[in-house]
């Protein structure tokens, strides 16, 4: 089971060229990225666990709030990285879903604590326009590895 609590945050970054977007996608500024504050790849860690999570070029915003240059974070946990696995690139053209490998921060969330059983866990962030939709395959990190001790 896996419990929380919430610190709202806005990063607030003016970037006016945006990436091209495709039919489905919402454009986002070039040389944006989403990456993992803490904790890093490889690191052990105690449960419950703190994220923070970082965002370059762009600003932090609830879902459903259309603007430019903004969106919020997903946390996806133990399931293959974004593109792959069942359903593959077209995770990208919908909305991703909410469950236990899909972890939503529609407040604009940048931190949360979860419980996390014991035993190794892979992660990826991922950030999402209004709807939840990913802003593209560029746009999210590398899958990295915890340890819960």
């Amino acid at each position: 089971m896996r419990t929380g609590f919430f610190t709202a945050a806005t990063i607030c970054m003016a970037l006016t060229t945006p990436a091209l977007a495709d039919g489905h996608r919402t454009a986002y500024p070039e040389g944006a990225s989403v990456y993992f504050i803490s904790p890093m790849d490889g690191n052990t860690v105690q449960s419950p666990v703190t994220f923070q999570f970082g965002l370059a070029g762009m600003g932090v915003a609830p879902a459903g709030t259309e603007r430019e240059n903004t969106g919020h974070h997903h946390l996806l946990i133990d399931r293959p990285p974004l593109g792959e696995g069942e359903g593959g690139m077209e995770e990208f053209d919908y909305s991703l879903p909410a469950d236990d490998n899909h972890v939503h921060f529609g407040g604009g969330q940048t931190e949360v604590t979860l419980e996390l059983p014991a035993g190794t866990h892979t992660l990826q962030m991922v950030l999402g326009d209004h709807s939840h939709v990913p802003f593209g395959p560029d746009l999210v990190t590398d899958v990295i590895t915890i340890t819960v001790e």
